[in-house]
């Protein structure tokens, strides 16, 4: 089929023709950026914790001074463990998706102003916890019953620690971090083992590849370190463990106050943060599928229109020997020229939406791949969109058509 004759049509319908290329334009541009966001939310929402979170609850109590921490740790950790279903009861300063405790920039030089690594997470834990969260051991060693230190300050002046896998490789690329130290200012750590995920307390404050800086610090309970429990249970046995001991906390500790915001299962805390992100995806999906439709009925709609325009010069073209394929095949093809004028502008356009997101919502940059992805997508909307007004056209008799006008 030649495209002079297609062409030729199609400029004595500029306006309605430029129409539907910047209808399909505009469509390109919000389908590969909304696509771009809908990943990235989702790859969020799926952000690997690290920990064993079916089986996993806090319970965070307040109301007693620092020289009170001892004894509260002491008689809450008491009453927990014996609570029926209780596996382990244990202390920790945060958990993934819940309050931020311990955040702070750490650098690979003393005095925190030269050769900064980054901001990372410091996840304080007491003997047991590292087990009780379920973490996986990928490289190096476990603290030693030792290595638990009180804390000063936040964390202990100089400790053994444990860090992920992702920020291992960013601290130390091509290198094993065991034996490495670093600092946050007067603060010395030296690393002794590599945990394969163990995300942040709040990943949504910084960008993906930061959403598993985190440092394991073996502390000593009290100080820093207290108030805060990790309730490990059977997966099946962790709400109602949960319930008890909130209830307990009455009997346990009346003088203290129970955190009820805070005190929630793994799976709740996961659920709650990521709450916006999901409405988030439902209305970009929903915006998607508005605007693919608005699309999809602006292709039906004109070419329905051009059939009933052409329903002589369609006549004549099957008198003159048209098939049915050749005048399907025909309007099909305009249709294919149109989208793909409103692809190439669509896809100038997505690069300009992104760019105005990465300027004032620090947005990364849309990923070449979103492109052909978006304009497959609209080609195959096209050609369905006008298969039925094609059909239509195809299936007028020649004697119908040419007594039509």
């Amino acid at each position: 089929m030649q495209i002079q004759p297609i062409v030729a049509a199609l400029r004595r319908h500029r306006l309605a023709t430029l129409l539907i290329a910047m209808e399909i334009a505009l469509a390109c541009a919000v389908l590969c950026n909304a696509f771009f966001l809908v990943a990235q939310r989702m790859k969020m929402i799926h952000t690997h914790s690290g920990i064993d979170e079916r089986s996993l609850a806090t319970l965070s109590v307040t109301g007693f001074e620092p020289s009170q921490a001892a004894d509260v740790n002491a008689r809450m950790l008491a009453g927990l463990q014996a609570i029926p279903g209780v596996q382990s009861a244990t202390l920790i300063n945060q958990v993934p998706f819940g309050p931020q405790a311990g955040a702070a920039g750490v650098t690979h030089d003393p005095g925190g102003n030269k050769n900064r690594i980054g901001v990372v997470d410091f996840v304080l834990g007491g003997p047991g916890t590292f087990k009780a969260l379920g973490l996986k051991l990928v490289e190096g060693r476990l603290p030693q019953a030792d290595e638990y230190q009180p804390a000063i300050s936040f964390v202990p002046s100089d400790a053994q620690v444990l860090v992920t896998r992702a920020l291992a490789q960013h601290a130390w690329p091509g290198e094993s971090p065991l034996g490495k130290d670093f600092w946050c200012d007067k603060f010395h750590f030296r690393v002794v083992g590599v945990v394969d995920h163990l995300a942040r307390a709040q990943p949504h404050q910084y960008d993906m590849a930061q959403a598993e800086w985190t440092v394991f610090t073996p502390t000593a309970p009290g100080g820093s370190l207290s108030g805060t429990y990790l309730l490990r249970a059977r997966p099946q046995d962790v709400q109602r463990v949960l319930r008890d001991a909130k209830a307990a906390v009455a009997k346990i500790a009346p003088d203290l106050v129970l955190n009820q915001e805070d005190s929630k299962t793994l799976g709740d805390l996961r659920t709650n943060y990521f709450q916006t992100d999901r409405i988030m995806v439902g209305l970009l999906l929903g915006v998607v599928v508005l605007m693919l439709g608005v699309t999809a009925l602006g292709i039906v709609g004109l070419t329905s229109f051009w059939v009933g325009q052409r329903r002589r010069t369609i006549g004549v073209r099957r008198a003159l020997g048209a098939t049915r394929g050749d005048i399907l095949r025909y309007f099909q093809t305009e249709n294919l020229l149109i989208v793909s004028v409103g692809i190439t502008l669509g896809m100038l356009l997505a690069y300009l939406l992104n760019a105005v997101l990465m300027k004032f919502y620090e947005l990364p940059r849309l990923p070449l791949y979103y492109l052909p992805v978006g304009a497959l997508a609209l080609w195959l909307l096209g050609q369905l969109a006008v298969l039925g007004p094609a059909l239509r056209a195809a299936a007028v008799p020649p004697v119908v058509a040419t007594r039509s006008v």
